[in-house]
């Protein structure tokens, strides 16, 4: 074969000298033929010349290949290197920025596999969706149109092919051909390659994507970007999102006197101030553990909070003609400022400016728990020490410590006294109050000094954590199991041997609390009073019952239980839903009172509000579970900060910002900025958390009186 391909080509030679004039160029099985020097029967003899199979070497390869050959032979009798494509050197490296395939020599001659004829104007078959096309890199940039051109022209891709081997030949000069591109398919599933085919894959893995075989550059970019560059996992994203955030947070300091006493609730220039102008006790609990996280600790804020929210305590606090406890602590303050005198002054609202003129129970609650986590974190005994602040923690507990009708260790509250201060049906012993009133009362009693009417406090805290505990744990709780006992209730029970001791009506369960209870799983429902029991999910309640170590080490697993297998609902596309579910319909016109703020799935009926991310992470971290606080935060930083920091997402999924929602919200940011410092330092968590009491979960063993 190697002969008669020769002498063609001499033949060539001389048909190219002898000038012709050009005839109209056909195609056949391959061949250039050309009007009036060849026949069909030609054609035909010229085939049966040719025994071998054109479908699997072409008369260009061919030629190529002996040509290569001979120049090969002269070229090693000069001494001179030249690149030998059948030896076993190492290949040449293939770029970084495309996955190169070389094919070894015996390729171009083996009957075996199927080389695609480049003199053919046959349309190429479509690869199949179970195929991956990668192309030669060193042809990654060619334009298509010369891709076209060479398959078209009379004198394509054979004509100067063999145009450049003779004039090397000629010349004396050495010319490597260029290789035409190849194209391999590869079966993504276990099919095997032939042995002639040699790939050299790069180091990451190429996993199958349609950008693959169309431009293996760009997703080469994308792919290191995401995978193997400084972004990976959010890193740098969540870098620069800290960033906005601390500046942000600290742009809504307010300043008393020159001072930094507290931070605005949101900073929207495009909404009407309306009372987000002021300083929220409530509201400064994430940015007060922002500051005391950060490196260095940022303490003046947090003092200087401290000591004008208890200097407010003491005033007068009037409401209409009534004037409430000594101890209560101010919703919010505000700092005025006379134009005419040109001096500062503090006002507070202790609830008479509120919506529902309901005075707030957690804020002298969350007082104590930020000094506590003040001097947890500077070691600094001295201010709470103070005889000032001792005396303000003293009122906070004999307000909640004081004798009444009540028969049980629970507080009593109206509705809208918490976070949640609107309408929402939350009257009776919510299990936010109870859980904060818990924690507070295990700070203060790590902080009070037994000295003068001290010593009685204490003995008087002991004895109602140990009660409240009790209540709350065995009570509050519910699971598949003691939901099932629930749904087995007698009713009309008496005496102290009765099971059912509040009296619910089995027939009072929502039917969402079957579907929504997992067989593993668990939590502290939202109400319990006389025939009543509020089933929905507050996750401020259970959050803080398990950094205070209000839930046994069981139940907070249990919770952390849920939350994974309940993710979609609590949690959804941006966290976290602060109840469950939403109250829609006739519950909705009766319980809410056609709140227009609290339709279903917004604001505090079942809305989503990205500040609850803090108390996540740390219940998370706390019981051992960080990955539940990473996969949350990935959810916030995919939109939180484009989104303009808002205060609440509403829908069943949290997909869509608040139809009211205030943008530049501080404890939207601060509790951003909680969540990331504690994954990146786990101590952080000390600010925030109690251990179990030990006295409390395993009592001592005494004798019966009566014994």
């Amino acid at each position: 074969m190697s002969k008669t391909l020769r002498e063609l080509l001499h033949s060539e030679m001389e048909l190219k000298d002898t000038p012709k004039p050009e005839p109209e160029t056909k195609t056949v099985n391959g061949f250039s033929a050309v009007d009036g020097d060849s026949t069909e029967q030609e054609l035909k003899s010229a085939e049966e010349a040719f025994p071998c199979n054109c479908n699997d070497v072409s008369v260009d390869e061919a030629t190529a290949l002996d040509a290569l050959e001979e120049l090969q032979n002269e070229l090693t009798s000069k001494n001179l290197d030249t690149p030998d494509k059948s030896s076993t050197t190492t290949p040449e490296k293939p770029s970084a920025d495309f996955i190169t395939i070389e094919a070894l020599q015996n390729e171009l001659t083996s009957k075996n596999l199927d080389t695609p004829d480049k003199s053919s104007t046959t349309t190429p078959e479509k690869p199949s969706a179970d195929f991956i096309t990668i192309e030669a890199s060193r042809f990654a940039e060619e334009s298509k149109e010369n891709e076209d051109s060479a398959s078209l022209d009379g004198e394509g891709s054979s004509g100067s092919l063999m145009k450049e081997i003779l004039d090397s030949l000629q010349s004396g000069e050495t010319v490597k051909p260029e290789k035409g591109k190849k194209k391999v398919r590869l079966q993504t599933g276990d099919s095997v390659l032939p042995d002639n085919v040699i790939l050299q894959p790069k180091a990451t893995a190429l996993k199958p994507c349609p950008s693959v075989g169309t431009n293996l550059e760009g997703f080469d970019a994308a792919l290191r970007s995401t995978v193997g560059g400084p972004q990976a996992n959010g890193e740098s994203g969540g870098a620069s999102m800290m960033e906005e955030a601390w500046e942000i947070l600290k742009k809504s300091y307010v300043y008393f006197k020159g001072k930094p006493v507290g931070t605005f609730a949101a900073m929207d220039p495009n909404a009407e101030a309306l009372n987000y102008n002021q300083v929220f006790v409530r509201d400064f609990v994430p940015t007060a553990l922002a500051c005391l996280m950060r490196i260095p600790p940022e303490t003046e804020i947090v003092k200087n909070f401290l000591l004008k929210t208890l200097h407010l305590q003491g005033w007068e606090k009037r409401i209409d003609n009534f004037t409430l406890g000594e101890g209560v602590m101010p919703a919010s303050f505000k700092v005025l400022f006379d134009s005419h005198r040109h001096k500062e002054s503090l006002v507070a609202d202790f609830g008479g400016s509120a919506i529902g003129r309901v005075a707030p129970v957690d804020s002298g609650f969350w007082w104590i728990i930020i000094l506590r986590s003040y001097t947890k974190c500077t070691r600094d005994y001295t201010l709470s020490e103070l005889p000032e602040v001792q005396r303000g923690m003293k009122l906070i507990l004999n307000l909640c410590l004081s004798d009444g009708f009540d028969t049980f260790p629970t507080l009593l509250c109206a509705d809208g006294c918490s976070m949640i201060d609107r309408r929402m049906g939350i009257y009776g012993y919510p299990i936010e109050i109870q859980a904060l009133f818990y924690f507070a009362l295990r700070c203060a009693r790590q902080m009070l000094k037994p000295e003068r009417d001290g010593k009685e406090l204490i003995e008087r805290i002991d004895k109602r954590i140990t009660a409240l505990s009790f209540h709350i744990q065995k009570y509050f709780w519910l699971d598949f199991t003691q939901l099932n006992n629930i749904y087995r209730y007698k009713t009309e029970e008496y005496s102290h041997t009765a099971v059912n001791k509040f009296n619910v009506i089995p027939d009072s369960i929502p039917d969402w609390v079957f579907d929504f209870m997992p067989l593993r799983g668990g939590y502290f429902i939202g109400n319990v009073s006389p025939a009543r029991m509020d089933f929905r999910w507050f996750l401020v309640g259970n959050c803080i019952a398990i950094l205070s170590s209000l839930a046994t080490p069981a139940q907070a697993t249990a919770i952390m239980d849920l939350i994974e297998e309940r993710w979609d609902d609590l949690i959804g596309e941006m966290p976290l839903k602060i109840s469950y579910p939403a109250l829609q319909g006739h519950e909705w016109r009766i319980v809410t009172g056609f709140d227009p703020k609290n339709t279903r799935w917004s604001y505090h009926n079942g809305g989503s509000w990205p500040v609850l991310l803090w108390l996540l992470t740390a219940a998370s971290i706390k019981i051992g579970r960080p990955q539940i606080a990473k996969r949350a935060i990935e959810l916030v930083e995919q939109r939180l900060s484009k989104d303009g920091w808002p205060e609440y997402y509403d829908g069943k999924t949290g997909r869509y910002v608040g139809k009211q929602a205030r943008k530049y919200q501080t404890w939207s940011i601060a509790g951003y900025l909680v969540a990331k410092l504690m994954v990146e330092d786990p101590s952080n968590l000390l600010m925030i958390s109690l251990e179990e009491d030990k006295k409390i979960s395993k009592p001592r063993l005494t004798r019966a009186a009566s014994f």
